[in-house]
């Protein structure tokens, strides 16, 4: 009897220390859970129905918001203030500066994922899993950059160093009769196209990049994911899918299924459209039985875009492209709450309670050791891992979860930070140019300040009043910055982000 108690006493201490995976049987071997990442493009917190949107916008949403009833939605999930520097931060777990991608990538650029990274591609990869991204990588064409070199087997999207708006590329330069006037030469040699890849091969391509292929894009990279999961549940293999869809990146062109449903125009029509798409993975996983054994996280990389977007309804398309960022000042492109905070949904049966909430502040790049937690594998210790684990918080053993702070870089500079609920700018966004030419987001002007402005994000979500006599909320926020600043001298990063400096070789 003795030895039977301490048997047990064994298993089950055993048993606490192993990786959160669900179990079929008291018997049976822990099983993995599948993690479907689907991340929208530029749409902002207050535009789906679980934050505030939705029905109220013009565009009903009924599946995000479904699926939010049946996980958890966080209300302070901040991310950086473009698309290549939140993928960056999602895909390794660090600033986006840590890689030298602090800025938009474009063809031609040194802004290259380096060979050094470790991703969550490679994540997933190492622990067994099937991988696969459908959609807009960003982060830089480069060979040692592509997603096959970072632990992905597929890869189906844009060219993985544009994004979504290079379907016009085309017929701009046509239009301007910048590389002649042949438009099938023009369409073959200089414009975007539809890229593949397996495993670490070459990059493939598939077929020309244009504003027909963009409109229906989103139906294409769904039906591959589905097909992919399908695949990888039919042969017993626990599979990570990455699905970063074009909802919310102008230009919206909706799909012929979807123009015209909402009441606001294009952008509306494909924020529809995208809610449609996470209803059909959210039936697929159903359909397979495994939605139970499945991490199902629905976010978006950015804030909505702004005016320097809206000129986007000078192609015909009507209303202006853009989205809401509820109460938060700001667009995408500026290191303001509007650009850093948008939403987040994350369902996983039996681990999150359904129809909760949390207010603690999550960063994007706490995926990474959230997910290294779940699956009990540690992080690289030769590079600093900004991420925290924030299983706690999905779980709903913690309030407030492992972060109380979060800096914000744009290119070279340190523009702004988070501590609690203070924000403060080290760099004043100022808007370019007079009257129509006034612009603001990516096209903002940061120009250098000697005292910090500084804001209190839930006394004044739409950083109106300067809180300049609350000054002891600085001690907090620089002693963040001083941890940071040693963290760079044990692990330098490489030189960053500045396409307007041409100092450095234009390349890596």
């Amino acid at each position: 009897m003795l030895l039977k108690r301490m048997l047990l006493g064994i298993l089950s201490i055993s048993i606490l220390a192993t990786p959160v995976f669900s179990q079929t049987t008291s018997e049976s071997k822990p099983k993995k859970p599948n993690v479907v990442f689907i991340l929208a493009d530029n749409v902002g917190y207050g535009d789906l129905g679980s934050y505030g949107g939705g029905e109220l916008r013009g565009a009903p949403t009924p599946r995000s918001d479904e699926l939010a009833k049946s996980g958890l939605r966080l209300t302070q999930y901040l991310v950086e203030p473009a698309c290549t520097p939140s993928r960056a931060a999602l895909m390794t777990g660090q600033y986006s500066i840590r890689n030298g991608l602090s800025l938009i990538a474009e063809p031609g650029t040194p802004n290259t994922l380096s060979s050094k990274a470790y991703t969550m591609g490679q994540l997933f990869k190492d622990a067994g899993y099937a991988t696969a991204i459908f959609g807009k990588w960003h982060l830089g064409g480069a060979s040692q950059s592509l997603p096959g070199a970072h632990g992905f087997d597929q890869y189906y999207g844009i060219p993985p160093d544009t994004s979504w708006d290079s379907a016009a590329y085309v017929q701009q330069a046509i239009q301007t009769h910048s590389f002649g006037n042949t438009p099938d030469q023009v369409l073959y040699d200089k414009g975007p196209w539809i890229n593949q890849q397996n495993g670490n091969g070459p990059l493939e391509r598939v077929k020309p990049y244009t504003m027909a292929v963009r409109a229906e894009i989103d139906n294409e990279l769904t039906d591959k994911s589905i097909a992919f999961m399908k695949q990888q549940n039919a042969i017993g293999k626990p599979f990570f899918l990455y699905l970063p869809f074009s909802m919310g990146h102008a230009p919206n062109l909706p799909s012929k299924q979807f123009a015209g449903k909402s009441r606001i125009g294009q952008y509306g029509d494909k924020m529809m459209e995208g809610d449609y798409h996470v209803g059909q993975v959210m039936d697929a996983l159903k359909e397979m039985n495994i939605e139970d054994n499945t991490i199902l996280v629905f976010a978006s990389d950015n804030g909505s875009m702004g005016q320097p977007f809206m000129a986007w309804d000078r192609l015909g398309l009507g209303a202006p492209d853009m989205g809401s960022n509820g109460p938060f000042r700001g667009d995408l492109g500026e290191p303001t709450e509007g650009a850093v905070r948008t939403f987040c949904i994350i369902r996983w049966p039996g681990h999150v309670a359904p129809g909760s909430t949390s207010y603690a502040m999550f960063s994007i790049m706490d995926f990474m050791p959230t997910f290294a937690s779940i699956l009990g594998v540690k992080l690289p210790s030769d590079r600093a891992i900004d991420g925290v684990n924030q299983l706690d918080v999905l779980k709903g053993k913690s309030q407030m979860g492992n972060r109380e702070s979060l800096l914000t870089f744009i290119g070279p500079d340190l523009v702004a930070g988070r501590w609690k609920q203070w924000r403060y700018y080290f760099k004043d966004m100022a808007r370019t140019g007079t009257g129509q030419q006034m612009l603001g987001g990516i096209a903002a002007n940061s120009a250098p300040m000697y005292y910090p402005k500084f804001y209190n994000i839930e006394m004044d979500s739409g950083e109106n009043l300067q809180m300049t006599n609350y000054g002891w909320t600085g001690d907090p926020i620089f002693k963040v910055i001083q941890e940071y600043l040693a963290s760079v001298k044990k692990y330098p990063n490489p030189p960053p982000s500045n396409i307007t400096n041409f100092s450095q070789p234009l390349g890596r």
